[in-house]
């Protein structure tokens, strides 16, 4: 890696770090973007993004993720595909550690994204990518004609299960509450489709299978009773947690893991910004993503000067 100090090193290639990293990049500082493994992260696993503005038909996840890197790199972004081990600052200068080597810069935007949250039940480590998966779009079409589970309760849930109805024959949709936390909008298109059986309220206690998932157990959240589902695939949807733990020697952390800032996306720490998914408050959307990157961004114009 370069032995140069770069104006911003931005963490995290999503729709958060992409456009902070055109407006740098655009504003003619130094700039180099880690990510860890697919540019656009998350959204590349969405069907149909509906509510981004300009595209009135929807867009694609894996195609909108293509455009804002390709936006960016006609700007003259510099990428590395590699992960950010930890960060520290000597004075006035950031030292960045990653997987591809260490590089230092004068601000940092950290827009790491999240992660899936993981049930954490006997079966789903066994049986991960045997049936257990946390990507509709990335895996249902492995199950044409298959009988499936969802779990979940919100947008990403019930999205991924009307999403799977192209393929699946059935799809379970498993909630352990009756309410769904889901858009009106997303909630009657699942409540039209027939091939969707909404299963409430129950929760899953484990996922069975000897070299394939072929059962998922259930409890009723309200009487304690057991119920068995033959499926050949289950598909978690329970959440998101921030990709911070790199970050928890340079600045405290809130409970659930996010970053707090200011409106300017600065944190406590001078220099460093933060945009997107980890950001205490944030919304978790696409468009409020790319609107912390872009405020990131000419804070650190601001900083820099």
């Amino acid at each position: 890696m370069e032995d140069k100090v770069y104006d911003v090193v931005i963490v995290g290639g999503g729709p958060a770090g992409l456009t902070a990293a055109l407006y740098c990049c655009r504003d003619n500082m130094s700039t180099l973007l880690f990510e860890p493994m697919l540019m656009g992260g998350m959204v590349n696993e969405a069907t149909l993004i509906e509510n981004y503005p300009g595209f009135p038909n929807g867009i694609n996840g894996y195609e909108l993720a293509a455009t804002l890197l390709e936006h960016a790199k006609k700007f003259g972004l510099k990428e590395e595909i590699a992960a950010v081990t930890s960060i520290k600052k000597d004075g006035d200068i950031f030292e960045i550690s990653s997987t591809a080597g260490n590089c230092k810069s004068r601000a940092v935007i950290v827009a790491a994204g999240s992660n899936k949250v993981k049930l954490g039940i006997p079966g789903e480590k066994e049986l991960a990518g045997k049936g257990v998966s946390y990507c509709a779009t990335c895996d249902g079409p492995f199950f044409r004609d298959c009988s499936v589970a969802v779990i979940g309760g919100g947008n990403t849930a019930l999205a991924e299960a009307d999403h799977l109805t192209k393929f699946a024959s059935k799809v379970y949709l498993i909630h352990r509450r009756n309410e769904f936390r889901a858009t009106s909008i997303v909630t009657e298109r699942v409540a039209a489709n027939e091939k969707i059986e909404k299963v409430t309220p129950y929760k899953a206690v484990s996922i069975e299978g000897k070299d394939q998932v072929e059962r998922l157990i259930l409890e009723n959240a309200s009487d304690g009773s057991k119920k068995e589902l033959t499926v050949d695939a289950v598909f978690v949807a329970v959440g998101i947690s921030p990709n911070t733990d790199f970050l928890k020697d340079l600045i405290p952390l809130e409970e659930d893991g996010t970053i707090r800032t200011d409106t300017n996306m600065a944190t406590s720490v001078p220099g460093l910004f933060a945009a997107g998914d980890i950001r205490y408050g944030s919304i978790r959307q696409v468009i409020s993503a790319a609107g912390d990157g872009a405020t990131s961004a000419i804070a650190v114009k601001n900083y820099l000067s």
